[in-house]
């Protein structure tokens, strides 16, 4: 297999990504996306072939992937690997993946399972782990990181790389609509490192990902319906609701309130069967209810942007 690697200051976690990959890859490409950390030398110092995005155009994994696609011609292997550059390839996923492939031909791609490095470390990074846990299937959404039939992706088209987020999904709707399955399968593929401390970054996480849920529903009619669902009504419509009852009939709050309380508790409950205690699963319940406040200013974000033909700009959570 052939691999493509993408980053932007990832600092360390590039070397450990391109250690991981360089012992079951024949090519590695490393596409940068204006890193200032010195990660294209550290690339170039460890064998991988690079290419530096022009700073011209705005930068996003979409189209950091499709250059790293195109820099490896005609004679790529006939499987490619994408990989991000804060992930370590788990050693035994190539061969379990390249069995895969050649196992079920109606694959265009297979993806495993990723986990964090340190989800104990923050509640941003458990909360990560936890959404990293899609459900496995012919129909899987989309992740970053996946083998790919070389065939399957160039008839796909690659990716959108106007896209800032869930260009990976956006792809996968379009690989599937071609008439390829797209695979996940319960198989130790990454470990990743999101590194997420403090409340400010895990925010605009959550903005980048409202901002996906806009872009893919207006792209694809009827994808990520639920989440777009969720933020409409939990961080709009019943905020919106709770001042119209304070300025006509004030006890109405409390009912709204009740709302809140009894989701997030519900949350709470589901986190503390997943072994968090008490107090931290309740934070962590609270975290996911105000992440809908945050999806909807992604998703207004996305609507003002796109009323004003304005070019999509990478968010940056690190």
């Amino acid at each position: 297999m052939d691999a493509v690697v993408i980053g932007r200051n990832e600092g360390q976690r590039l070397a450990h990504a391109l250690q991981a990959v360089a012992t079951h890859a024949r090519r590695v490409i490393y596409v940068d996306s204006g890193s200032n950390d010195g990660s294209v030398a550290l690339a170039q110092a460890m064998g991988a072939k690079t290419v530096a995005l022009d700073p011209a155009r705005p930068f996003s994994a979409a189209r950091a992937r499709n250059e790293g696609f195109a820099a490896l011609g005609p004679e790529r292997a006939a499987f490619v690997h994408f990989i991000d550059g804060d992930c370590i390839l788990q050693p035994d996923w190539p061969q379990t993946a390249h069995a895969f492939l050649h196992d079920h031909p109606e694959a265009g791609l297979v993806i495993g399972r990723y986990a964090e490095e340190q989800p104990e470390h923050s509640l941003y990074n458990w909360l990560t782990n936890w959404e990293w846990q899609k459900p496995t299937g012919p129909d899987t959404g989309g992740i970053g990181t996946f083998l790919a039939r070389s065939t399957a992706f160039e008839q796909t088209g690659g990716f959108r790389d106007t896209m800032i987020a869930a260009e990976d999904d956006e792809m996968f709707l379009r690989m599937r609509k071609a008439g390829w399955q797209t695979w996940g399968i319960d198989a130790p593929m990454v470990h990743h490192d999101v590194a997420l401390h403090a409340f400010g970054n895990w925010n605009r996480r959550m903005i980048r990902a409202g901002h996906s849920f806009a872009e893919l529903g207006a792209l694809h009619p009827g994808a990520a319906n639920a989440s777009r669902r969720r933020a409409l009504i939990w961080g709009g419509a019943l905020p919106a609701l709770a001042l119209v009852l304070a300025a006509v009939w004030p006890p109405g709050v409390i009912g709204v309130a009740a709302l809140y309380a009894i989701s997030v508790t519900r949350q709470a409950l589901r986190f503390r069967h997943m072994g968090l205690a008490p107090g931290r699963a309740m934070q962590a319940a609270g975290l996911v209810m105000l992440s809908k406040f945050s999806n909807l200013w992604g998703m207004g974000q996305y609507w003002w942007r796109r009323l004003r033909r304005q070019d999509a700009q990478i968010i940056e959570y690190r």
